[in-house]
């Protein structure tokens, strides 16, 4: 059985490694290169997908990333395949990619023997995903699992906001009117209660839950 593949990357070096080891697998034919993930839809678009068996793409391109290519591709054309291969261990982005029913996702510094058992995998109908893929997604899921289950009040989620925003606690304590030990016990609170150390971690904490957003 011959299949065809897609493969979409911003960097050529990583283009011509795929290529070399893929002369060695005979049974691929690379269909189209691209650098990014609006070539491949624009491709698609005018081909369809029916003789295409696999989609190879990096994470970060410009116009279009992996990540949104995936999902277009799921949602336009689920029978096709499609495998991230991205110097990006993100457990986020993991998640959103398996989400969007992702084949499977291995890291750029994967060995060539390792990434011709993921090709090898999915076009044979099974997912691949690395150990240190399975691992960030595990630990990201697992510290999402932590993050849901505390409990801030409102008044310690506005404390919170106000630290991350740089203010002081005199500051703090002035804008919502309590004193300074007061907000000095809050800080202490969501110290503990965050499991983290200092108000660096605090303002990470912040960033996650979304409050600097607006």
């Amino acid at each position: 059985m011959n299949y065809n593949l897609i493969i979409a990357d911003d960097h050529k070096m990583f283009i011509d490694g795929l290529i070399s080891i893929l002369h060695e697998a005979p049974e691929f034919s690379i269909t189209l290169t691209a650098k990014n993930g609006a070539q491949v839809e624009k491709y698609l678009a005018i081909n369809g997908a029916d003789d295409i068996h696999l989609l190879i793409t990096d994470l970060t391109m410009p116009e279009m990333d992996g990540i949104e290519l995936n999902k277009i591709v799921k949602e336009k054309y689920p029978a096709l395949k499609t495998l991230v291969v991205s110097m990006h261990i993100d457990g986020g982005m993991i998640d959103k990619l398996i989400r969007n029913n992702v084949d499977g996702y291995v890291p750029k510094n994967a060995e060539k023997e390792e990434l011709l058992t993921a090709i090898r995998s999915i076009v044979g109908g099974e997912k691949y995903f690395s150990s240190e893929i399975k691992k960030a997604y595990t630990d990201a899921m697992f510290e999402n699992k932590k993050s849901e289950e505390i409990n801030l009040t409102d008044r310690e989620i506005e404390v919170l906001k106000l630290i991350a925003e740089e203010n002081t606690t005199q500051e703090i304590a002035d804008k919502l009117f309590l004193s300074k030990h007061t907000i000095e016990s809050y800080r202490k609170n969501l110290i503990s209660k965050l499991s983290v150390k200092n108000l660096a971690g605090l303002t990470k904490h912040a960033i996650k839950m979304g409050l600097l957003d607006n």
